[in-house]
């Protein structure tokens, strides 16, 4: 079972990123432009949200969840959503020199966010529940498992969500058609695994990979992959002050970011993905199109809200 949640960017190759956008090229670009210019999309065919837009949608979606739970007599305080920074990562490499220069690998943004998770005023608000209010809170807010909607994954398995509740009920209100859009987002979600292997294994990106490990020797950094970086993170600036850890998270992912554009692997990389998702995707067309046909309908439903601006 999974509930519905809701991406250039920091990262090569970057799954979470589909996550957020689904649909868009993961490598290099991440998920979606960082800025509020909407990418260049055919006459035909529904463009990409960008992460501004996400945001705006992600918003509504919270407003609209707000007015199901005081309809049902609870009270509800809308989260908060990523920032614009928070939706630039969580993949293969940094590739962005700037977003490395200002956030190394994130720490900053994992701890803010682990303020928001202990911060939350409804997890606070349903701790103090008596049993039988809390398990009418969840069914309310969550829905229950009396009907489902289930899709069937592109790489096999199933997954599943309530059809009540009022996460439900919001998001049937922003996008129009819950099941359809259950359906294509899960679909959507899923199509990075269909090429990203293949891509990682061809022997042009392992080359690539090889020459940006060479410039990361010269930088001073001998790591192999960018993953042996995340694997070693922690022991990296353990024992550390946060400032130092900071500082040595800093220069370590502005040269792996550099040196990914340096040497061809940021080039290589967008070179085999282009190809691999013209092969591999070209049977979910229309579900892509669907998609990002809905998320352009939740976002001017969204803005009707007034969610383009923070909410209190």
């Amino acid at each position: 079972m999974t509930r519905n949640g809701h991406g250039r960017g920091r990262w090569l190759l970057a799954p979470l990123c589909a996550v957020l956008t689904a649909t868009a090229a993961v490598v290099v670009a991440g998920c979606a432009p960082s800025g509020n210019r909407p990418p260049a999309a055919g006459p035909a065919t529904p463009r990409d949200l960008t992460y501004a837009e996400q945001i705006t949608v992600e918003r509504g979606e919270e407003m609209l969840v707000r007015r199901c739970m005081k309809e049902h007599g609870f009270p509800y305080w809308l989260s908060p959503v990523a920032s614009v920074a928070d939706r630039q990562g969580h993949g293969y490499v940094l590739t962005d020199v700037a977003w490395a220069q200002k956030y190394g690998y994130g720490r900053e943004l994992e701890e803010r966010a682990e303020r928001a998770r202990l911060a939350d005023r409804n997890a606070a608000y349903a701790e103090r529940l008596n049993q039988p209010d809390l398990v009418r809170y969840n069914k309310t807010l969550d829905g229950t498992l009396d009907e489902v909607l289930t899709v069937q994954l592109p790489l096999g398995g199933t997954v599943s969500t309530p059809r009540d509740g009022c996460r439900s009920t919001a998001m049937e209100q922003l996008y129009g058609d819950l099941p359809t859009w259950f359906r294509v987002r899960k679909t959507a979600q899923s199509l990075t695994a269909l090429y990203a292997p293949d891509l990682v294994a061809d022997p042009r990106f392992e080359r690539a990979v090889t020459a940006w490990a060479a410039c990361m020797r010269e930088a001073g950094h001998p790591y192999a992959t960018p993953r042996e970086i995340r694997e070693k993170r922690p022991r990296i600036t353990k024992g550390m002050s946060p400032d130092a850890a900071r500082a040595t998270e800093v220069r370590i992912a502005v040269a792996e970011a550099t040196c990914a554009n340096s040497t061809p692997l940021v080039r290589t990389a967008r070179t085999l993905e282009r190809r691999l998702r013209e092969e591999r995707l070209r049977p979910y067309r229309d579900d892509i199109a669907t998609f990002r046909r809905m998320n352009l309908t939740a976002l001017a439903r969204a803005r009707s809200l007034g969610a383009g601006a923070a909410s209190p």
